[in-house]
């Protein structure tokens, strides 16, 4: 290349707008289809257990509190998920979706990937639950 055509071109490139956005600053609406991080319902779960049977990634987890009284937790494995939404599609009353807007999931712990859904006392329970005594089943 010439040097007069590699000039004409930075000084072009001097006065044209960055095709580029700031990220973090200027956000784009994220696409409705976009499958990010799993969200559940527990009003109309009912401890069916297909959701866990049929993830491929084993990703997630069914703990019973309570079986009469329709109470579990939720526990999500975001670090296994392959967001293949198969686990949605398979949940016949409609209480697990992938949420849009939850999609950034980066994190600098574990810790951060294993989320529990629930009710908080229930949740609670299961924390407070002693290693050595965890025998509550898993669907």
């Amino acid at each position: 290349m010439r040097i007069s055509t590699i000039l004409g071109m930075a000084l072009q490139s001097l006065f044209r707008v960055p095709a580029t956005r700031s990220y973090p600053q200027e956000r784009t609406p994220s696409p409705e289809r976009l499958r990010g991080q799993l969200r559940w319902n527990p009003e109309k779960c009912t401890g069916c257990a297909v959701c866990v049977k049929d993830c491929p990634a084993v990703a997630i987890e069914l703990l019973e509190v309570d079986k009469a009284a329709k109470r579990f937790v939720l526990r999500y494995h975001t670090d296994r998920c392959i967001f293949c939404s198969q686990c949605v599609q398979s949940c016949r009353f409609k209480c697990l979706s992938l949420s849009n807007e939850a999609w950034e999931l980066a994190a600098l712990d574990k810790q951060a990937f294993t989320v529990d859904y629930g009710r908080d006392e229930d949740i609670h329970a299961l924390v407070e639950k002693p290693a050595s005594t965890d025998d509550s089943p898993r669907l």
